[in-house]
């Protein structure tokens, strides 16, 4: 009998990267609207737990993981500095971006 498939979700998306200037400083590039309901509909299978999603994302020719914060409605995909050194970005420019959600294995 053929092993189950596991569950996957794709988005992609153009977003703006943004400099988040609190305790902890960051990069992140927040998802539209329409890509975070895609995120909370899965998000009890997807999530290990703080309400965070693991993703394998890229922009442009740069590929990482990483995992999305919820944030004001919204997810936060996360920068870190070689990704964004790699992708050469900063805050306000508008970046592609290609994301695969990794669910939870229970």
């Amino acid at each position: 009998m053929p092993a189950a498939e596991e569950p996957q979700l794709q988005l992609s998306f153009e977003g703006e990267v943004i400099h988040w200037r609190g305790p902890s400083p960051y990069f992140f590039v927040p998802l539209p609207a329409d890509g975070a309901a895609e995120i909370r509909r899965v998000a009890k299978a997807a999530s290990y737990g703080w309400g965070v999603i693991p993703v394998d994302a890229g922009i442009g020719e740069i590929g990482f993981t990483t995992s999305l914060f919820p944030r004001d409605g919204t997810y936060l995909l996360p920068l870190k500095d070689a990704v964004r050194r790699g992708a050469n970005v900063t805050a306000g420019d508008r970046v592609p971006v290609e994301m695969t959600v990794r669910f939870a294995r229970r």
